[in-house]
């Protein structure tokens, strides 16, 4: 089995699976513009040196899915391979990374497209550009996972499909659950109107983050996400990176959710991120 080279684009915020625990799903695109998801890994269970960065390159030996019909999913065949290799640094106005993820592989201008190729399940993954941005909006959530979920993520014994230590379920502190739900409304290139929940790590982070600057001002941390994501982002060439839920991709009349934003600057713009 030959090793794929993958540069990572995508990490989402961590969620609970009864089967593996706290996971994150991470995406990327090989060399030739086409994606690959990663799933599951147990990010914060990694070694520090086994830790990657968006924009880092891996290489690892990936195993298609059984249990995940998208075309794109693969499971990592030892975790201990996913380690970085390199770095995709932004020099030159962010020049390797617009050559590869705005030249090489394929953009969308459109969501119907990509609704359909859902159902034929040939995509799940995508390059989006959204010519207008409408709204940004949150939602607020549950505050707290799932206890019966968190009970049996930590009761269940090893199945012997991908990880075979198992003391971290009684000991792993799972990571706080966000209380909010961070969406962008837009229109595409036709006029179609959406509006989809962004699942970033960053988006997380970031809340958090200016919750403890802010004295846990819960309404102040929501503004300065707000500030980031409108105020700063929209002055840059925006892309997501879109991707289908395993759950809704077959069946939801629009399965497609924000798994990553990609602020790009303008080719004229002086970097700013």
């Amino acid at each position: 089995m030959a090793k794929e080279r993958v540069l990572i684009t995508v990490k989402t915020y961590p969620t609970l699976s009864r089967k593996y625990g706290e996971t994150v799903c991470t995406a990327g695109v090989r060399e030739d513009g086409s994606w690959l998801r990663i799933y599951p890994v147990p990010f914060r269970r990694l070694d520090e040196a086994e830790q990657y960065r968006k924009f880092d390159w891996i290489e690892c030996k990936l195993i298609k899915s059984r249990s995940d019909p998208r075309p794109e999913t693969r499971h990592p065949a030892d975790l201990k391979e996913l380690q970085p290799v390199g770095h995709m640094e932004a020099a030159g106005n962010w020049r390797e990374r617009r050559k590869l993820l705005l030249e090489t592989a394929k953009v969308y201008t459109q969501l119907q497209p990509l609704i359909e190729c859902a159902k034929a399940n040939t995509v799940s993954l995508a390059v989006f550009k959204p010519p207008k941005i409408m709204n940004f909006v949150w939602e607020e959530e549950e505050r707290e996972w799932d206890a019966a979920k968190v009970a049996e993520m930590r009761n269940r014994t090893n199945q012997g499909e991908l990880f075979s230590e198992e003391v971290w379920r009684q000991t792993f502190k799972v990571i706080p659950k966000l209380p909010y739900s961070f969406s962008y409304e837009f229109e595409d290139a036709v006029g179609k109107k959406s509006k989809l929940q962004i699942l970033d790590w960053k988006i997380g982070a970031l809340f958090w983050n200016c919750l403890r600057r802010n004295a846990n001002d819960e309404k102040l941390a929501l503004e300065k996400v707000r500030v980031k994501y409108v105020d700063q982002f929209l002055k840059t060439d925006l892309h997501f990176f879109l991707g289908t839920t395993q759950q809704f991709h077959f069946v939801a009349p629009n399965p497609w959710v924000i798994i990553g934003v990609f602020p790009i600057p303008h080719e004229h713009q002086a970097q700013l991120f």
